[in-house]
């Protein structure tokens, strides 16, 4: 079983930035790919960013290329999404998500096995 708490969200103005972290248990959190997703009111579930469990590879939607920045610290057990320029449009809740298989389908929510509580982040125009 693995638990993910996800932290740093809040309301802030347009083109601020913000941090978002997501801490997991467990001590093999170096083996777990893992990634951010979204999800607007009324809206699906999307993909954000992923890391390879070396943090050698990212990966990120075309909605936040440039802008967000996926980063992980394994002797800390912790991802973090690192969001600057934010637009209205990135207002969401945010979930980390730990994929213990080694998918290649990263952008895929049905790849990943444990999901954290989320954390909403606001972006007032």
């Amino acid at each position: 079983q693995v638990q993910l708490v996800e932290s740093g969200g809040g309301l802030v103005q347009a083109g601020a930035s913000l941090r978002l972290s997501c801490t997991a248990s467990g001590r093999t959190f170096s083996s777990y790919n893992m990634g951010w997703f979204r999800q607007a009111p009324g809206k699906e579930r999307e993909f954000v960013a992923a890391i390879r469990r070396s943090g050698g590879s990212t990966y990120y939607a075309d909605s936040v290329k440039g802008r967000f920045t996926m980063s992980r610290d394994n002797a800390k057990n912790t991802v973090y999404l690192q969001m600057n320029s934010l637009k209205p449009e990135d207002a969401a809740v945010y979930y980390c998500a730990a994929d213990l298989h080694g998918s290649l389908w990263y952008y895929l929510r049905a790849e990943y096995d444990y999901w954290g509580q989320g954390t909403q982040v606001t972006v007032s125009s």
